[in-house]
């Protein structure tokens, strides 16, 4: 039997997942209080950070039902306790050299009375990198938040392909019928790189068995879109973002390979043929630091510093960005900031998420659950620019929504796995 343990919650975690309170069954749960002052700082707030903080907040104050924070509330269906520690705080050592004022400071002080006193380990469990590093400078044990957290050793991103050897026979018939059965497991909607004993190669996706010809993806884009694929990679992508079965993609690549580009051509044609009524256009912007309150103007020039990508790509591909203005201006392109996404529904809509890997995989989950009828989200971005301090390669919201679709039909992923922006940024993305 496992020996119980007392884990000491910062703020970082409770903001991050409301839920964490609940994630530690056969343990006990200590708050400090000065992570109740900081979750007061963020109760007001329209973000998920708001949500999370007030969903604490009321929690706590239903489990005074059941009897004082001060000597903690025994959660019995999990056998976990949760406690407000105040004595720690009150009395706590603080060690030399530490600002006595600072919020991170004070709860590693309070960890360190509960271990001073306490008969089991106290860990201190925090999303923040520098609080852990400071708890193991002073001789506590700190560990991050593993909820939403890929542990395995020998984790490998899904890139959405694989290379598999075919007879001559199956390739033929491949060609014939323009399908063939496969009986050994594959991820579905993962597209398939073939080649038999003589040489010649396919590609195709698999879907239930079968692995199917792809259609050209120029067929499905309207005649103002003139696009050429300049990689199979580039080829999968317009295949999913073209399919109308598969409502989930992600596109992931390192910087220039065209995730952007392809994905804005692939919405203004399915708003040009009516397959979609609007393109919505949305991105976390928590990790500039500032609000949208900071930045002057409506809606659109508050996101302007953060549309710039979508706004060079369209020039990219018309030489002139008025028409894109237009359809902003008459509503058939919609800036939603994610901050401020939640109660929505988008039907008929093409949905693009872009810098998706700042985002936590609450972040992607709110914004991919508003997705209605006849819709199509894509989420993009390079998981090895992370700009959020809280998140990882292995914790980021589009690794694990990837990893965590790659069974369902409804969903499909593509690693771009070259730059198209020039050779310059190819080299500098691979070398720097």
């Amino acid at each position: 039997m496992s020996k119980r343990k007392t884990f000491v919650i910062d703020t970082s975690v409770l903001l991050y997942d409301k839920t964490s309170i609940h994630s530690f069954p056969g343990n006990d749960v200590v708050l400090p209080l000065k992570v109740l002052d900081e979750l007061d700082n963020f109760k007001d707030r329209p973000n998920l950070l708001g949500e999370s903080a007030r969903y604490i907040n009321r929690y706590l104050d239903k489990l005074r039902e059941s009897g004082t924070l001060c000597s903690g509330v025994k959660i019995d269906e999990i056998d976990q306790t949760i406690r407000v520690e105040i004595g720690a705080i009150s009395n706590l050592t603080i060690p030399l050299g530490m600002d006595i004022e600072s919020a991170d400071n004070l709860i590693i002080g309070a960890a360190l009375s509960l271990k001073k006193t306490s008969k089991q380990p106290v860990i201190v469990i925090s999303k923040d990198i520098n609080l852990r590093v400071k708890c193991d400078a002073v001789g506590l044990q700190a560990e991050d938040y593993y909820k939403d957290h890929i542990l395995s050793e020998n984790f490998e991103t899904y890139n959405g392909q694989i290379n598999i050897d075919l007879t001559d026979e199956q390739l033929a018939q491949f060609f014939d019928d323009g399908q063939i059965k496969w009986d050994k497991e594959l991820f579905e909607n993962q597209f398939v790189v073939g080649k038999s004993t003589s040489g010649s190669s396919l590609i195709g996706i698999y879907e239930s068995g079968i692995i199917r010809r792809i259609d050209s993806p120029e067929k499905k884009l309207s005649s103002m879109i003139g696009l050429t694929p300049q990689s199979k990679e580039q080829t999968f992508a317009l295949e999913l973002l073209t399919n109308l079965d598969i409502p989930l993609v992600s596109i992931t690549g390192l910087a220039g390979s065209g995730k952007t580009f392809l994905t804005v051509m692939a919405a203004l044609a399915g708003l040009q043929n009516k397959t979609y009524e609007r393109i919505i256009i949305t991105r976390s912007i928590q990790p500039v630091g500032k609000d949208l309150g900071f930045l002057p103007g409506d809606i659109q020039e508050k996101m302007g510093p953060w549309l710039s990508p979508i706004i060079d790509n369209v020039r990219h591909a018309f030489k002139d960005t008025s028409y894109f203005n237009m359809m902003i201006q008459r509503g058939d392109i919609e800036i939603a900031p994610l901050t401020y996404i939640r109660g929505r529904t988008f039907n008929n809509s093409f949905v693009i998420v872009d810098e998706a890997q700042n985002a936590t995989i609450h972040e992607l989950k709110t914004i991919i659950t508003r997705v209605g009828k006849g819709s199509k989200i894509a989420l993009l971005g390079d998981t090895g620019q992370i700009d959020t301090p809280y998140i990882d390669s292995r914790s980021n919201g589009l690794t694990l929504t990837t990893e965590k679709f790659k069974h369902h039909e409804l969903a499909g992923h593509i690693k771009l796995l070259r730059g198209q922006r020039s050779e310059l940024a190819t080299v500098a993305s691979n070398i720097l």
